[in-house]
């Protein structure tokens, strides 16, 4: 990148879903200004959108005011602002006549997405220069798949940001305190929040990498062993308290520097799963519509309430299936650890989707809604596209219907999980299925199966496998050859 600073300039670093110091080029840049100011800013848009739950906005409290403290040690000031972006920075431009403003680029919601060109808006109008950096694999403006892998490993083994040292901290203002969930008109969360910020983001991974993800491979697919034996961080990742970058080179230290066979082996497949996070936040970068509607659209008006069916969303069944009360002990199992806990192993989130999308039948946009305000690791691009996969609505991927009785007998053989979290099973307290599982799906496969036939849903497969599919080849997408992608747990297990 060119040398962006003028004589005497001075710099505001905007920190959103990237809450650390190390590797952080925006701070990096802004060490070698004139002076400098970093700043927070909760809005009122991400706190009314339907996918904010309390719970992840004390996360980010405790997030930044664990990297107040971080900057405050480096000598730089951080101001914590509520209200519009626009508005906020005019106001701050009348006590600070900065010049620049840095950030990562952030792929989200469509309300991120508006606020980001009011914000270009509001720079062109006040001759602010805005930089933005990229923090994941995802590319912007990207033409074409082709190659995308070989660019993620050229980010990801590239070095670190330069750590940020030697600031001049803007005269007159100071850092302000981090608000409270009450000051901010919010409920307490009604899950633990779990400790936040940087020190906590590390001592998450390298208590992964030191032997605790030594059963990786069998621990990530059971909700009995994944707590321990996933890495955890994918609440990290997603409000940015460590980079994806130091992740993937701080395991491909451990890899090659273990003495346990066993432990590296298990690395080798935490470490293959890291391009995929990034894979699926590249299709809601290319594709913002697919948090709101169907990637295939020769499946537009298949199920009730995708706005296009006649018939209403069945609300009973949505309403079953968020309480966890469907009377299909392991649905109803994993829905009640989640709304305790914020976190639920990958296999088990797909088990709650399939459900809700096979055998209830329900459209996948309020079902995703709802499962982003319980995730306390909600990531957009990931999550819509993974409801869309689990819901058989991208055109491309394989349909994987879940069993929820097989689903028990392979990975809570002793009844021991659904005993936890369904202590009245067996009584007359729990209900009885809310479908029948053989005929529901019946009716889902024969429709589902019916459509993929049709001539005009094999082209648009096609043609949604050439944008979005992942290709090692060095072929122009016109030249690629088109596979079907299939859904296994295994590549998505550590997405979230």
């Amino acid at each position: 990148m060119n040398d962006v600073r003028p004589p005497g300039p001075t710099a505001l670093v905007w920190f959103k879903r990237d809450l650390r110091v190390r590797d952080h080029a925006p701070l990096a840049e802004a060490a070698h200004f004139e002076s400098a100011l970093g700043l927070v800013v909760i809005e009122p848009a991400w706190l009314a959108s339907p996918e904010c739950d309390p719970r992840h906005v004390g996360f980010l409290l405790a997030g930044v005011a664990a990297l107040q403290r971080d900057l405050a040690a480096l000598g730089l000031p951080l101001l914590v602002r509520t209200g519009t972006m626009p508005q906020v920075l005019q106001a701050l431009r009348r006590e600070l006549r900065f010049t620049h403003l840095f950030s990562h680029e952030e792929t989200g919601p469509g309300w991120s997405y508006a606020r980001d060109l009011a914000v270009a808006d509001w720079c062109r109008s006040q001759g602010v220069q805005w930089v933005e950096w990229p923090q994941t694999g995802v590319v912007r403006r990207l033409r074409s798949r082709t190659g995308w892998a070989g660019r993620w490993a050229q980010r990801m083994n590239a070095p670190e940001a330069a750590r940020a040292h030697g600031f001049k901290a803007a005269a007159g203002l100071q850092p302000t305190p981090v608000p409270t969930l009450g000051q901010l008109g919010l409920p307490a969360p009604g899950a633990p929040v779990p400790p936040a910020g940087e020190a906590a983001a590390w001592a998450t991974l390298e208590s992964f990498l030191a032997g605790r993800g030594r059963d990786y491979r069998r621990a990530l697919s059971s909700p009995l062993t994944a707590a321990e034996g996933c890495s955890r961080l994918s609440a990290h990742l997603a409000f940015g308290t460590v980079s994806m970058r130091c992740v993937h080179q701080a395991t491909q230290a451990r890899i090659a520097t273990s003495a346990d066979p066993a432990l590296a082996h298990a690395l080798r497949a935490f470490a293959g799963r890291l391009r995929w996070h990034c894979h699926f936040m590249q299709k809601l970068e290319d594709e913002p519509a697919l948090e709101a509607r169907n990637l295939a659209r020769t499946v537009d008006g298949l199920r009730p309430g995708d706005g296009v069916a006649e018939a209403p969303l069945d609300r009973e069944r949505l309403q079953a299936w968020c309480e966890g009360r469907t009377g299909y002990p392991m649905v109803d199992a994993c829905m009640r650890q989640l709304r305790a806990t914020g976190w639920l192993n990958f296999r088990m989130r797909a088990m709650l989707v399939s459900f809700a999308a096979y055998h209830l039948w329900l459209h996948w946009r309020e079902p995703g809604l709802f499962l982003a305000r319980q995730f306390l690791d909600f990531e957009p691009g990931i999550h819509w596209s993974q409801m869309q996969m689990q819901s058989g609505t991208t055109g491309i991927n394989t349909l994987r219907i879940y069993s929820p009785a097989k689903q028990a007998r392979d990975h809570d053989p002793t009844g021991r999980y659904v005993r936890r979290w369904v202590p009245e099973m067996g009584t007359a307290a729990y209900p009885a299925p809310i479908v029948d599982e053989r005929s529901a799906l019946a009716a889902a496969k024969l429709k589902l199966y019916g459509l993929r036939q049709t001539a005009d849903a094999q082209a648009e497969a096609d043609a949604i496998q050439r944008k979005h599919g992942s290709r090692r080849s060095g072929l122009p997408p016109s030249k690629a050859p088109v596979r079907r992608a299939r859904t296994t747990p295994g590549p998505q297990g550590e997405l979230f």
